[in-house]
């Protein structure tokens, strides 16, 4: 347990933006050489508390000390001075450049007015033996595998000595045969006494790293408790609290699952994430995939749409087995994909609302061989009342349109395509309330008309809100499969989490 002498004390923490309680009188001690694990559900509260840490937020309320002294509102360089170093879950690494390079970035050392390549060189191995690790400090950043460039981020900020360090995520993107070097380097990190905060939704990754944990829901802290001593229901139960584990399902779809299904994925394998998935999808069926960030959920649509190829395993259409998928065969089928980025992937921010519905079948909208201007608002005019997608015109850029009404779009797309299958990736990231609740009824509508569709969301407590089945992705493997009345937001978040 945590003494009067704690290396961080956070106490009384508060931060609120407009409308938002990010965190509310959050208290915390963690000691040097701890590894504390923080968990909570997305918008507990846990990015709001790093950035707090790093100095990239100050506190409305509250203290933090390091070591007695106080960080105030000095910001990162003030964060950085008292020894803290965060590890954020996005690489920020400079591709083309040596692991060396990478370790000193912003800090070059130097010798009669040059960079001193010898002297960095030596440094990089030293910080890669400290912790273990046999990578070339020569090696160009690019040429590394994933789980490596991990490691190099990690070291870059261990090079700096720092007193706490902050790892957010560090395995989300990694194949589960990765894991176990990431987490050794981060023990011997502890072991010569830096203080180590570890944020995972991976609690297998949890148990074997981290003595402790702190849980976050709502942006309070619910408590801290001795891992070892806590089952994973416990710390499911903490960061849902009684308002999500009763939150209310939507009653429960008659789906026949008796015939031929439309869709049959067998042992299907994509490198280096999914290594054997099997799973049906049937007629007016609404299936949920659920998995932890990194777990290969996009892999897996990617996959079965042609848009990624699969390494292993077979990818049926109404019985028709397809070997290798490619998107123009899928789109023949009726199956379309909505990407999981949308910005980048799924609109072309410039062109109309209009433009943008017809994109996946511009047979429909032709005259002769021209585009019909008058077809293409008729289409449009209807799925836009259709979707009920707010817009000032059919013509209006679809960048000027909000995120919700912006996935409609692509949703109606392929309802334009006549797509019998829908692939849902991620559909309502970046909306509000009240368009993921337009979506889910979507979704629901389409399925009672007789679509199939698979619906993947990171936010897996609004699975049961819209989904007849949940098969649960864990090690590259289905770990679990939900159905009916057993789709809960406790039993969908206890299968992807689970030790």
């Amino acid at each position: 347990m945590t003494t009067s002498q704690s290396l961080l004390h956070v106490d009384g923490v508060t931060k609120h933006y407009t409308g938002v309680k990010a965190l509310t009188d959050a208290t915390l001690r963690i000691d040097a050489g701890e590894i504390r694990a923080l968990l909570g559900r997305n918008g507990a509260g846990k990015s709001t508390l790093i950035r707090i840490l790093s100095g990239v937020e100050t506190a409305d309320a509250g203290t933090v000390l390091i070591d007695g002294r106080e960080l105030g509102d000095g910001g990162v360089r003030v964060s950085t001075a008292m020894g803290i170093e965060t590890v954020h879950q996005e690489l920020s690494l400079v591709p083309q450049m040596t692991v060396a390079e990478n370790l000193f970035v912003g800090s070059w050392p130097t010798s009669g007015g040059r960079i001193d390549h010898a002297r960095m060189r030596a440094e990089a191995a030293a910080v890669m033996d400290r912790l273990g690790l046999d990578i070339s400090p020569d090696e160009t950043v690019e040429r590394l595998s994933l789980a490596s460039q991990q490691l190099v981020e990690i070291c870059r900020a261990v090079r700096r000595n720092p007193r706490l360090l902050i790892l957010d995520e560090p395995t989300s993107a990694l194949a589960a045969a990765e894991v176990a070097i990431v987490l050794d380097a981060v023990r011997r990190i502890s072991q010569s006494g830096v203080a180590v905060v570890y944020v995972s939704h991976r609690l297998d990754e949890i148990r074997q790293v981290a003595s402790s944990a702190t849980v976050l829901r709502d942006g309070v802290v619910v408590d801290t408790v001795d891992v070892a001593e806590t089952g994973t229901d416990a710390l499911v139960s903490m960061m849902l609290g009684s308002v999500y584990s009763a939150q209310e399902r939507p009653a429960e779809r008659a789906v026949d699952r008796t015939g031929q299904p439309v869709l049959s994925v067998r042992q299907l394998a994509v490198h280096p994430k999914i290594e054997d998935v099997s799973f049906d999808l049937h007629p007016g069926e609404v299936l949920g995939i659920a998995g932890l960030m990194g777990s290969g959920r996009t892999e897996i649509l990617r996959a079965i749409a042609g848009f990624m190829p699969a390494t292993g395993g077979s990818v049926v259409v109404d019985g028709r087995d397809l070997g290798r998928p490619t998107p123009a065969a899928m789109k023949r089928l009726g199956v379309g994909l909505t990407p999981e980025d949308r910005k980048h992937d799924a609109i072309v921010p410039l062109l109309g609302v209009d433009e943008n519905l017809v994109l996946a079948d511009y047979d429909r909208v032709r005259s002769g061989r021209i585009l019909s201007r008058q077809r293409m608002t008729d289409v449009a005019s209807v799925l836009i009342d259709r979707l009920g997608i707010s817009t000032a015109s059919p013509s209006t850029p679809i960048v000027n349109l909000s995120g919700g009404n912006q996935q409609k779009a692509v949703i109606g797309r392929w309802l334009h395509a006549d797509a019998r299958i829908l692939l849902l990736d991620e559909p309502t990231r970046g909306v509000d309330v009240e368009a993921k609740a337009s979506i889910y009824a979507l979704a629901r509508e389409l399925a009672d008309a007789g679509r199939s569709i698979i619906f993947v969301s990171g936010e897996l407590e609004e699975l049961p809100l819209v989904c007849d089945r949940v098969i649960c992705i864990q090690g590259g493997r289905v770990a679990a499969e939900l159905t009916g009345a057993d789709v809960t937001v406790d039993a969908v978040l206890s299968s992807a989490m689970a030790a």
